[in-house]
């Protein structure tokens, strides 16, 4: 069949051609520009979806900034400006976009002087002030004020201290919000400071309510729009990526006034693309979204940047030009061709069709093969930053259980290279977990191919130090259930471990010598008599008992003691076996632990070894301190030591070494416990001795070796109990002393020594003077001072009939306050006395400085002054000091003649002993003194078988 030429020799085949390629090409060019259009809405919609969810997520983070804020102050009342100081510091550190916190506080204008009082300590010259016209001027009066009290940080908000928000229409507009509910509410776009303005800044404010329920004020969070909004676009990666234009407002419509953030000056539409609108009638560039946050409607609109119209449509337009070029080069081979058979036109048509089909499915291919690359990198990057933001690394494991991926950092986190990893199991890289049970527990359960999780394994790092790591794991299966190897998670739980141990380390050793503690060893002690049990060697439980530790204490300071502690503590580890156990009972208080063996006997030189090495000399400052110690020793097993009585045993026995003069050791016997038990006994019914009236007074006469006449008695205490009958002084006295009853015991004597003196006087039997002696306890006693005036006052005796006698034992250990308290005492108007002269410490010089009336020569000297000369010249010797330094002299345990002879030819004051008198009860001690006895004249003066009257 002929076809007709066109007029420009074109052939109607190439014409249609022609036309039909064209026409083809310009349908699939806006077909195709039509699909990415949609794909550029998509993706933009999706990009502003995203941004919008940021925004809302870092409002509502800001929001909770503040809700933590208001929780100190809702659960501490009150919170003082250092806690809110504390509490807000690393809050604003950690959210730069936050411009202050604040604590606005509800007041009265009764309470206004009051708080601007308060606030002008902060700063001073601040008052309240409030917004008029736009400036800050001092707050008129009206009730209630809204006053912001605490302000961080202050610098660079000074004037915003004191501020008023209740003057602010739309600050009181959102507290009234979080007020009604009880929830945040956030204002619009405010200035923090009145006077500065020009700042895209909203507040947060929330309701703060007092212990009972009532409403104390609010705490608000000043926010920069601008700095929270790039911060959270900048935090989630997307202030960087172009393409997209973005405007916040702080309002539900878009107000220039409420404009919050712009990426762009100013959010003007742009003008429409005509040939957009004509491919893709339905595309939009510009998306409007809004949220609640904070009671607030928030407003985003997303603007598309402009782009050239080849980035976006480089599909179509390659399609439209391979298009044309194809119809130019099919037409001019139509017209080449010519006339060629319908056959072949068919089969360029059939092709033609075909290659429009691949075309199509290669641009799906394309489409869709972008997508999944997207959803790809998409997953990719959210499982990194997950990764990066944990603690954890991520690992994988082939079917051999050998490492093949560490990922998240491992090598800085656990301090191990990777590469010592790879190819090896866990057991391999730790060969130790193959000798522990928790190990070999774990190896089999791999090899069992089950989940496991919080494995806990020591490792060597890299640097040769001991880390500990906690892994999780979950086996991963094929497709055909074959298992493929492990996958999971590791830690580096090092601090915590250490932390654990640092902590079983403080519970069970003493904070200050680092030895076991009480609680460690009863478990060392339950080892050792075990051991002894079963190998038949003896255990020995030794208590060490520093002596005069009080002395270093009081005298030198607990700095002193603390030193003297730890220099003994080493010294005991040093003097012991290292497989002895050392451990501090409490206070100056020791114990060994010590078990024999085989090729190690134990012996008391042992013991000495340890006294010895305490006793060395100790640097305490600048002065040289030698302290000795008593030890108690308790054998297991022995008769009359059951295990769980050892360490008792060893105190019983300390105290027995302590009685016996301290510096020496002594080992447990059945006896000790006896005597423990009376002691005991003792206690126990000297508690109730006072409330049952078992005690009483004896008093022994002093006389006057001049005149000869009774001039005053010696108060001393007896017991008479029940059941024991008469207990004497030795039995009790130094169980009082240790007790603290003696306080209690002495104040008795006191009282009524003082009125029995006041009754014998006012019967007329003399103006007597009463001795009272003074215990170290009463010494110390702070009402000391008080209690002898309330005696004197209660009893109505002359203070000058009334003699203390105290040791020179009570002051000598701190000569400075002892000399303020006896001149104290002495200011009372009552005699004092020095008992027991010469038997304690070298105060000879100290004499001059105290203000005492009476020395009394200890019995010890008075006993053998007519046989042993140094006794005789320590006398003469007492006598003549005390009359140079003004003071009379009493002579205790007179018991001959010749001993009051001795003492009446030297000088000697006063006499009292058995050979005048022995102590006596009341009633006899009354007959002595209405019979008027007194000594006799001077052996000189009497026949030879003269005796006392």
């Amino acid at each position: 069949m002929s076809h007709r030429r066109l007029p420009s020799s074109l052939t109607l085949a190439a014409a249609l051609t022609l036309g039909g390629g064209l026409a083809v090409s310009c349908v699939l060019f806006a077909a195709v520009s039509h699909l990415e259009y949609d794909n550029m809405r998509l993706a933009f919609e999706q990009r502003a979806g995203t941004r919008v969810a940021a925004l809302r997520q870092g409002l509502e983070g800001a929001v909770e900034v503040l809700t933590v804020t208001n929780q100190l102050l809702a659960s501490v009342h009150p919170v003082t400006r250092e806690q809110f100081h504390d509490f807000t510091t690393p809050l604003l550190q950690r959210n730069p976009f936050i411009k202050s916190f604040n604590f606005r506080r509800a007041i009265s204008d009764s309470e206004r002087p009051a708080l601007e009082a308060e606030l002008q300590r902060v700063r001073p010259g601040t008052v309240i002030t409030g917004l008029k016209g736009g400036q800050l001027v001092p707050a008129p009066q009206h009730t209630p004020h809204d006053v912001v009290t605490y302000l961080e940080p202050l610098a660079g908000n000074e004037d915003a201290l004191g501020y008023d928000a209740a003057s602010d229409g739309e600050v009181k507009a959102a507290l009234e919000r979080a007020r009604a509910t009880g929830q945040p509410a956030a204002t619009s776009l405010v200035n923090p400071v009145p006077d500065r303005p020009g700042q895209a800044t909203f507040q947060v404010v929330m309701p703060v309510a007092g212990a009972n329920g009532a409403l104390i004020g609010d705490t608000a969070a000043i926010i920069h729009g601008r700095e929270l909004a790039a911060g959270i676009l900048s935090a989630a990666g997307l202030l960087a990526e172009p393409g997209i234009e973005l405007a916040v407002y702080a309002d539900r419509i878009a107000v220039p006034a409420h404009l919050m953030y712009a990426t762009v000056n100013g959010t003007s539409v742009q003008e429409p693309d005509r040939l957009a609108q004509w491919l893709a009638p339905d595309y939009n560039d510009q998306i409007s979204r809004s949220f609640t946050v904070g009671g607030r409607t928030w407003l985003v609109q997303a603007t598309a940047s402009p782009r050239p119209f080849l980035a976006d449509h480089l599909g179509s337009t390659s399609l439209l030009g391979g298009g044309i070029l194809f119809t130019l080069l099919m037409t001019t081979f139509v017209q080449a061709s010519g006339r060629r058979a319908r056959r072949i036109q068919q089969l360029v048509r059939k092709r033609t069709s075909d290659l429009r089909r691949s075309n199509r499915r290669l641009i799906d291919d394309v489409v869709a093969r972008q997508r999944t690359e997207k959803a790809l990198q998409a997953s990719e990057q959210r499982f990194r930053q997950l990764v990066a933001m944990s603690s954890d690394w991520y690992w994988e494991q082939d079917a051999e259980l050998r490492f093949t991926t560490v990922t998240g950092g491992f090598s800085g986190k656990a301090g191990v290279s990777v590469e010592r990893l790879l190819g090896k199991t866990r057991w391999d890289f730790v060969p130790a977990l193959r000798d522990t049970d928790a190990g070999r527990e774990h190896i089999a359960q791999v090899l069992a191919h089950e989940p496991f999780h919080n494995f806990e394994y020591q490792s060597i790092d890299d640097n040769g130090e001991t880390r500990w790591f906690l892994v999780n794991g979950q086996p991963v299966f094929n497709e055909e259930g074959r298992f493929a190897g492990y996958r999971g998670t590791g830690s580096d739980i090092t601090a915590r471990k250490l932390t654990e141990q640092r902590v079983h380390h403080v519970a069970q050793h003493d904070v200050l010598t680092g030895l076991p503690n009480r609680s460690l060893l009863q478990d060392r002690l339950q080892q050792a008599v075990s051991y002894a049990t079963r190998s038949g060697h003896p255990a020995w439980v030794m208590l060490i008992d520093l002596d005069r530790f009080k002395f270093v204490n009081d005298s030198m300071g607990h700095k002193a003691g603390d030193v003297l502690l730890v220099t003994v503590a080493a010294r005991l580890r040093s003097s012991l076996r290292d497989s002895d156990t050392v451990a501090r009972l409490s206070g100056d208080e020791f114990v060994v632990l010590l078990s024999e063996h085989q090729d190690q006997k134990l012996s008391p030189d042992i013991v000495q070894r340890v006294m010895d090495s305490v006793a060395q000399p100790v640097m305490l400052g600048t002065k040289e301190f030698m302290v000795t110690c008593s030890i108690g020793v308790a054998v297991y097993p022995s008769e009359g030591t059951p295990a769980d009585s050892l360490i008792e045993h060893a105190d019983i026995a300390m105290y027995r070494a302590k009685k016996l003069g301290r510096n020496n050791f002594q080992f447990y016997t059945p006896a000790m416990n006896e005597e423990s038990q009376e002691r005991v006994r003792i206690e126990g019914a000297l508690r109730n001795a006072l409330e049952r009236d078992e005690l009483m007074l004896h008093y022994q006469p002093q006389v006057d070796l001049a005149t000869g006449k009774i001039v005053g008695m010696e108060a001393l205490v007896r017991w008479q109990h029940p059941e024991l009958g008469m207990v004497p002084p030795t039995r009790f006295v130094g169980v009082a002393e240790e007790t603290g009853l003696i306080v209690q015991i002495g104040a008795w004597v006191m009282r009524t020594a003082a009125a029995q003196n006041k009754a014998w006087q006012d019967a007329g039997l003399g103006r007597l003077r009463v001795a009272v002696n003074l215990s170290a306890r009463q010494f110390g006693a702070a009402d000391l001072i008080e209690s002898i005036e309330q005696v004197l006052a209660d009893t109505g005796l002359a203070p000058e009939c009334l003699e203390i006698e105290l040791t020179e034992s009570l002051f000598m250990s701190d000569v400075t306050p002892a000399v303020e308290l006896l001149h104290r005492m002495k200011a009372l108007g009552v005699s004092l006395s020095i008992d027991d002269f010469g038997t304690g410490y070298s105060s000879l010089s100290y004499l001059s400085r105290f203000p005492i009336d009476v020395l009394k020569i200890d019995r010890s000297f008075v006993a053998d002054i007519t046989h042993d000369a140094n006794d005789a010249a320590i006398v003469t010797s007492i006598i003549a000091l005390a009359h140079n330094l003004k003071l009379s002299v009493i002579a205790e345990g007179v018991e001959t003649r010749e001993q009051l002879d001795y003492l009446r030819s030297h000088g000697c004051d006063e006499m009292q002993g058995y050979y005048f008198s022995r102590p006596l009860a009341a009633d006899e001690f009354e007959q002595l003194l209405r019979q008027q006895r007194t000594l006799p004249a001077p052996a000189a003066l009497l026949p030879e078988d003269a005796v006392p009257a």
